[in-house]
C-alpha cells in the first residue's frame, strides 16, 4: 500500500532556514556516497553503541537503502564530514482495526551530539519531518523511542504498548492444550525467510503493526554483522498440511553455577494461528536445562497467561511502544473500521496546526468513518495527542476523560469508546 517514496520529496524549507540561522547546514545523505559512513556512525554513537567496523556499515548501507536520510552538519566543527544530528524516514503500512491499512511516515534514527545539545536542533528535524509528511499527503507519523519525555511536545502519543516477560519455568508448568502440527530446527537463513514471510501474512491482524525489512529480520536471524550468529537459534512450526506456521528465533545463556538454569531468550516469536502458538511456547517453557525465559516486546493481551500453571510464575512489565501523531484527520478517520455507530463534534487542537480544528465525525457501526471541518460547539475537546493515543483502539477515550485529557460529557466519552474499540489488539511486534 505504501507506494509514496519518501527521498522523492523537498526538504523542509523552514527547517532549513531554522538551522542555517543558527550556523547549521541541513541536507539529505546518498546512501551511495561517501558520506554514508560518518552518518550512519554517528547514528550509532548518538545511540550509545560501539564505534561501527566497515563491514557493518555495509550493512547498514543495504538496511537503510529506500529511506530518506538528512543529517545537520557543522562547517566549524573539528570534523565537518560527520553530522551534529541524524534522522531517517520512510513511508510504511500501518496496520489498523478492521485489518485495513495507512500509509505512516515512519521516523528513526534521531540523534543529536552532545556537543550540540540545547540548539533546537531535535525541534527543527522532528518538525520538518512532519511538515514534509504532510506536504506528501501521508495521514499518520510514527516512531519508537528511546526517551519517553521527548516526542509529545509534538503531538506523538503512545497508541500500541507492549510487554517484557520473565518466567520462571520450574513454577509455571505448561497447562494449555496439546498443539498439532510439526515442529523443525532450522538453519538461520531459511529462519530469515520465514520471520520475514510470517510478519507480512499476519500484521494486519495486529493495529500498530508495520511492514518490517530484510535487514531487520537478518537481524533478528543473527546474520547481521555485529551480531553474534552461534547464539541465534530457530525453530519453525508446520501444521499438518505442511504450511509453515510459526517461527521462534531464541537463544540461550548457560548458568555457571547451575547447568540447569540457562536463560532462553525468545528474540522473536510470530505465529499464524493457534497452534502454532502454542507449540512455541511449550517448546520454550519446557526446554531442557531452561530455568528461565525472557521474552521482550510481547503483546499486553499475551494468551500465555492463560496455558501456565501459575501467572505469578511470570513477572511481567508494561510501557509504552508505538507513537503516533495524527497530520490529517479526515484521511486518518477514514482509514479505520468502527465498531458502533457515533455523530459528534470534536475539537482537536494542535500548535502545529495539521489537526487544529472542529471535527464532525460520523462513525458508522457497519465499519466507515468520515470527519468534516465545522464551525460548532464540539461536544468534546482534546489535543491531537490524545487523538493520536485512541486510534488503534488500545486506549479508551474514557481513561483520558478521567486523566482530565479530554473534556466532555460521559455519555458523548461512552459514545466514542465504544465507536473506536478494537476487535483486535494494538500490538507493534518491532521496533525500527
Amino acid at each position: 500500500m505504501a507506494t509514496l517514496d519518501a527521498r522523492t520529496l523537498p526538504l523542509d524549507p523552514t527547517t532549513t532556514q531554522t538551522l542555517a540561522g543558527s550556523g547549521f547546514e541541513y541536507r539529505e545523505v546518498d546512501v551511495r556516497s561517501a558520506e554514508f559512513s560518518p552518518f550512519t556512525r554517528a547514528i550509532a554513537r548518538g545511540f550509545l553503541g560501539e564505534d561501527l567496523t566497515d563491514e557493518q556499515v555495509e550493512s547498514s548501507r543495504e538496511r537503510v537503502g529506500g529511506r530518506r536520510l538528512t543529517g545537520v552538519y557543522d562547517p566549524h566543527a573539528a570534523d565537518p564530514a560527520t553530522p551534529v544530528a541524524t534522522v531517517d524516514s520512510w513511508v510504511t503500512a500501518l496496520s489498523l482495526p478492521g485489518r485495513r491499512t495507512v500509509p505512516m511516515w515512519a521516523i528513526s534514527g534521531v540523534t543529536v551530539s552532545p556537543t550540540r545539545r540545547r540548539r533546537g536542533i531535535a525541534r527543527a528535524m522532528v518538525e520538518g519531518e512532519l511538515r514534509a509528511a504532510a506536504g506528501g499527503g501521508v495521514a499518520v507519523a510514527g516512531l519508537t523511542v528511546s526517551e519517553a519525555t521527548i516526542y509529545s511536545r509534538f503531538g506523538f502519543a503512545p497508541a500500541a504498548f507492549s510487554t517484557d516477560w520473565t518466567i520462571d519455568t520450574r513454577r509455571a508448568r505448561w497447562t494449555g492444550p496439546m498443539p498439532g502440527g510439526r515442529l523443525d530446527a532450522v538453519d538461520r537463513e531459511r529462519l530469515r525467510a520465514e520471520l520475514e514471510a510470517l510478519h507480512d501474512r499476519t500484521r494486519a491482524s495486529h493495529p500498530g503493526d508495520i511492514e518490517g525489512w530484510t535487514g531487520l529480520w537478518r537481524r533478528i536471524a543473527g546474520l547481521a554483522p555485529g551480531y553474534d550468529e552461534r547464539k541465534v537459534r530457530g525453530v519453525l512450526h508446520t501444521d499438518d498440511a505442511g504450511v509453515v506456521r510459526g517461527a521462534l528465533a531464541y537463544s540461550i545463556t548457560q548458568n555457571d553455577d547451575d547447568n540447569a538454569a540457562a536463560t532462553l531468550t525468545v528474540l522473536h516469536l510470530v505465529s499464524d494461528g493457534g497452534d502454532a502458538y502454542r507449540a512455541l511456547w511449550r517448546f520454550a517453557l519446557e526446554h531442557d536445562l531452561v530455568a528461565t525465559v525472557t521474552a521482550p516486546l510481547r503483546s499486553v493481551d499475551e494468551p500465555l497467561r492463560w496455558m501456565i500453571a501459575d501467572q505469578r510464575a511470570a513477572r511481567v512489565t508494561t510501557r509504552e511502544h508505538h507513537w503516533l501523531r495524527v497530520l490529517d484527520v479526515p484521511a486518518a478517520i477514514a482509514a479505520r473500521t468502527y465498531s458502533a455507530p457515533a455523530a459528534l463534534a470534536v475539537g482537536v487542537s494542535d500548535h502545529l496546526g495539521f489537526a487544529h480544528g472542529v471535527w464532525r465525525l460520523e462513525l458508522h457501526d457497519e465499519g466507515n468513518g468520515t470527519a468534516q471541518p465545522i464551525d460548532a460547539v464540539a461536544d468534546l475537546t482534546m489535543s491531537v495527542n490524545e487523538l493520536a493515543a485512541i486510534l488503534l483502539g488500545g486506549v479508551r477515550a474514557s481513561t483520558l476523560h478521567t486523566a482530565g485529557r479530554i473534556e466532555g460529557s460521559r455519555d458523548a466519552v461512552a459514545t466514542l469508546d465504544r465507536a473506536f474499540a478494537s476487535p483486535d489488539t494494538p500490538y507493534l511486534r518491532i521496533w525500527y
